[in-house]
């Protein structure tokens, strides 16, 4: 128990040494981009800017090239906590528009992924065939496909969730696919040839050896997946013209120069995927505990 404080600060320190070195960074390029607008106004008053005036001066804008930390953190604060969630002005609302697509498409992406993995190493087929197409489906850009995608299903009628759940399914299939294949392909030619020697059916070599070496590689490839899947939700709201949503709250702000406004919502993205990310190794830790395995931290 008395090691667990060190620990703690062995695991922490690092961590707080790489963000403060990143805000005292964000502060020094805020200075530096947002100096000629405030030069320009200072030249229009007749003022000239000693140097503290003219960090106050390019910290405090309304619209900069780019936002100091305290200025996003403000307007997060505003957007989240003194607004009602439920408002259209709150990041929460709008994050959880992007959020239930996010899920959609995740859900649906984890399914194709691993339905594919399977297929592919238990029909020689499949590997030949749908292996290639899987990885060559990753060769289009996002930005190209999703208004595609956007433009067809409007087409027919469908609109809203689906169009983003989609997008984010083709982002979040391929990590799934790709691990879940070597995961299942893991286990050693020997156990492989013991599963024969006992006799056992396909099924029972997949439940019983398969799926078991393939856990870590799922969970790692969902790690990815949630990520990517939360990029495709945002990217699927750009090109129709969404009223909620986080790609909406990004568009609207690049269209009146609200940059505070794009960054807040980017880095309410940010905290959804880390919370995303988090939730996936709970998961995990729990699930190799069941499996009477160790976790990583547990194991060092």
């Amino acid at each position: 128990m008395a090691g667990l404080p060190v620990t703690a600060g062995r695991d922490w320190l690092p961590v707080a040494t790489v963000v403060a070195g990143i805000v005292a960074l964000w502060y020094v390029f805020a200075v530096i981009l947002n100096a000629p607008w405030a030069y320009d106004q200072a030249g229009r008053d007749g003022v000239t800017l000693g140097p503290a005036a003219l960090v106050a001066a390019t910290l405090s804008q309304e619209r900069p090239r780019l936002p100091a930390p305290d200025q996003v953190a403000s307007e997060l604060w505003k957007t989240t906590i003194d607004v009602k969630p439920t408002s259209k002005r709150s990041l929460v609302y709008h994050a959880w528009v992007t959020l239930s697509a996010t899920l959609a498409g995740f859900a649906l992406g984890t399914a194709l992924g691993i339905g594919l993995a399977i297929a592919i190493v238990h029909d020689r087929t499949s590997d030949a065939s749908v292996m290639p197409w899987v990885i060559a489906s990753q060769t289009i850009p996002i930005l190209a496909i999703a208004p595609m995608i956007v433009v067809v299903l409007n087409s027919v009628g469908v609109s809203g969730l689906l169009p983003k759940a989609l997008i984010s399914t083709y982002l979040s299939f391929f990590p799934v696919a790709v691990g879940m294949v070597k995961g299942l392909r893991s286990p050693d030619r020997i156990l492989m040839d013991q599963m024969r020697t006992w006799n056992a059916s396909a099924g029972q070599t997949f439940r019983k050896l398969r799926w078991p070496a393939a856990t870590p590689y799922l969970f790692a490839s969902l790690k990815v997946a949630a990520a990517a899947s939360l990029v495709g939700a945002i990217v699927g709201e750009l090109p129709t013209g969404a009223q909620a949503g986080l790609g909406a709250r990004m568009l609207s702000g690049s269209y009146y120069g609200q940059t505070v406004q794009i960054w807040s919502a980017l880095f309410m993205a940010a905290i959804l995927a880390a919370l995303l990310v988090g939730l996936i190794g709970l998961a995990e830790r729990i699930t190799v505990r069941a499996m009477g395995g160790r976790t990583g931290r547990e194991a060092r």
